[in-house]
């Protein structure tokens, strides 16, 4: 099974890390992005489509600037984001152009991918430039996102360029081989995992937090991108790019890396955007019985179903429906703010007309507007 889905994937996806194209005493490894390009070159040649999530452009800005340590103002990031963008995107644009390949510059917040038209309007982009052969690099608008509109890393961003181009696999380069079984750091015995089945509690467990210098995110990131995409029905590899020529073997059915599988069950694009791209305002507790009608039943949620509202949203806002317990079963987009929906939690349609007054929607959330988790 891996070998076919290696082998016969088209669209894909290319996260590289910052320690593989970046150092803080060197600064860009303009060697390392050289073959990198030249092996997805091969790669483009060959009918596959490429779209690159790179970071390295914070470090990059970091060397130029002669900064002595990574910032932790915001301000500082951006400043030496807006250096290194510049910097990075130049050494991708001499690179490939070696191969006879031209790239283009895409840079995302969290807002462009939250806003469904915005969302769409760079879908269609993406797409286009893949027609024309144009090899995208995309990387996050460090340089005017702040913490509202941030996606926070580039694993997760690379996650949601799966989402936004329709791609049928995601590759994550670092600096580590895959998964193993237990911190090779620690226990030199530990191996390899080759394929993992399904992304499970004990799965997140294994993954440890990076702690490179150049890295921003570790193997809980990645394993938390290869969950999100699963669901969408895409798998994740994850293997070392800092060995030459790995990446094509791979893809070509030759050994290495840690392969994640998709869900079998594809969730649909606008529900995907639902439940792991929009941030919930706040969230709802259900009962029993709406609990059961919304996971077995495919039915909307209705506020007769509802014991508890949590957080200030209004009408169309993201939220969390969560069991009796408190573990998150789905999102969805609402149709009355928290307010509204306070006032007639637990009533019945009926008593909401006679206590209340019409109402617009009868549903709290339509079933076409909520994700399952």
């Amino acid at each position: 099974m891996r070998n076919e889905i290696l082998t016969g994937v088209k669209r894909l996806v290319v996260k590289i890390g910052s320690s593989l194209i970046a150092s803080r005493t060197t600064g860009l490894r303009l060697n390392q992005i050289e073959r990198l390009a030249d092996e997805l070159a091969a790669l483009r040649t060959a009918g596959r489509e490429i779209l690159v999530v790179s970071s390295g452009a914070i470090i990059s800005g970091i060397t130029k600037l002669q900064l002595k340590e990574y910032p932790k103002s915001l301000p500082v990031k951006q400043a030496a984001a807006a250096v290194g963008q510049s910097r990075l995107m130049w050494a991708y644009e001499k690179a490939f152009e070696r191969k006879g390949l031209h790239v283009a510059q895409i840079l995302l917040t969290h807002q462009d991918l939250a806003d469904r038209r915005r969302f769409l309007n760079a879908r269609h982009t993406l797409v286009t430039l893949i027609e024309w052969g144009v090899v995208p690099i995309i990387n996050e608008n460090d340089t005017v996102a702040v913490d509202e509109i941030r996606v926070g890393d580039n694993d997760t961003l690379a996650s949601d360029v799966v989402h936004l181009a329709d791609a049928e696999l995601l590759v994550i380069l670092s600096d580590v081989d895959g998964l193993f079984t237990e911190d090779p750091r620690k226990n030199p015995s530990a191996t390899l995992i080759p394929v993992i089945p399904e992304i499970t509690e004990d799965t997140e467990r294994l993954a440890g937090a990076s702690s490179t210098f150049e890295g921003t995110g570790g193997m809980t990131t990645k394993v938390r991108a290869a969950k999100k995409v699963a669901e969408y029905g895409v798998p994740t590899l994850i293997i070392n790019g800092e060995r030459p020529g790995l990446l094509p073997t791979v893809l070509a059915g030759g050994p290495g890396g840690s392969l994640f599988l998709a869900r079998e069950r594809r969730m649909k694009s606008r529900k995907h955007w639902i439940a792991f791209t929009l941030r919930p305002r706040g969230y709802v507790r259900l009962d029993h019985g709406a609990v059961e009608a919304i996971l077995k039943g495919g039915k909307s949620l209705l506020a007769s179903g509802i014991v508890e509202v949590v957080g200030t949203f209004e009408a169309g806002d993201p939220i969390r429906c969560l069991d009796p317990d408190g573990k998150e079963i789905a999102k969805g987009l609402v149709n009355f703010s928290s307010t509204v929906i306070d006032r007639i939690k637990g009533l019945r349609t009926r008593d909401i007309h006679e206590q209340i007054g019409p109402q617009e929607y009868e549903e709290v959330i339509h079933r076409d507007n909520l994700a399952i988790l």
